[in-house]
């Protein structure tokens, strides 16, 4: 079984006890017959199939929490309960499941969010990071939740490096891998928002590269 230790204070704010979605009952790969829900933060304090809730006055430091979703830092401590998702974003098309198959205008779209609060901007870039230009909304701008963007491309067949970065309105930053990376380490895993590269190649087809 899975437990994680949650704050009172989240507890008592916005945490939600879910047995539906939707208009329809959780399903069984979603946490059925009910799912514990704290908006803004990691995936994995998100219970599925919920047992029981108990009450204490300390972190119970289960599993999880001690190996699986903590990062040891360059200095050798250990980073633990760190919650909140941080400022994200990843661009879903193109992708590799959608190439593209000849040359012309595409729209390149994707996916922002901030545990923190409401997504500010999202800016594109096509070489890797030198150069960026904004991108626009293309859904309601809603604080810790899933937002659209978009912006328009030309490609002449030129290799390309796509990438999105994010601006939350705290104003942090979605970092390179080598700005995490120094942070955090090289075994952040669990908690990697570093921003994404997909390689655009000659044929339109698309790879996932990891620039640093």
């Amino acid at each position: 079984h899975m437990s994680r230790s949650i704050p009172m204070d989240k507890a008592m704010d916005d945490a939600m006890i879910v047995y539906a979605q939707n208009g329809e009952m959780l399903r069984p790969e979603q946490g059925y017959p009910v799912r514990l829900i704290n908006p803004g933060w990691e995936g994995n304090t998100c219970v599925k199939w919920l047992r029981r809730l108990e009450v204490g006055d300390k972190p119970w430091h289960h599993r999880e929490e001690t190996s699986k979703y903590s990062d040891l830092m360059p200095d050798g401590t250990s980073r633990e309960f760190s919650f909140v998702q941080e400022c994200n974003s990843v661009i879903t098309s193109p992708s590799p499941e959608k190439p593209w198959k000849q040359k012309g205008r595409y729209w390149v779209e994707g996916l922002a969010w901030s545990g923190h609060g409401k997504i500010k901007h999202v800016d594109v870039s096509t070489d890797g990071g030198i150069s960026w230009r904004e991108a626009r909304f293309t859904s309601i701008v809603l604080p810790k939740a899933l937002t659209r963007f978009g912006i328009e491309r030309d490609w002449d067949g030129s290799p390309l490096l796509l990438q999105s970065r994010a601006v939350d309105e705290t104003g942090f930053v979605q970092p390179t891998y080598a700005q995490l990376k120094k942070v955090r380490g090289t075994s952040s895993i669990y908690h990697k928002n570093a921003i994404h590269t997909w390689q655009v190649r000659p044929d339109g087809s698309i790879a996932n590269v990891q620039l640093s």
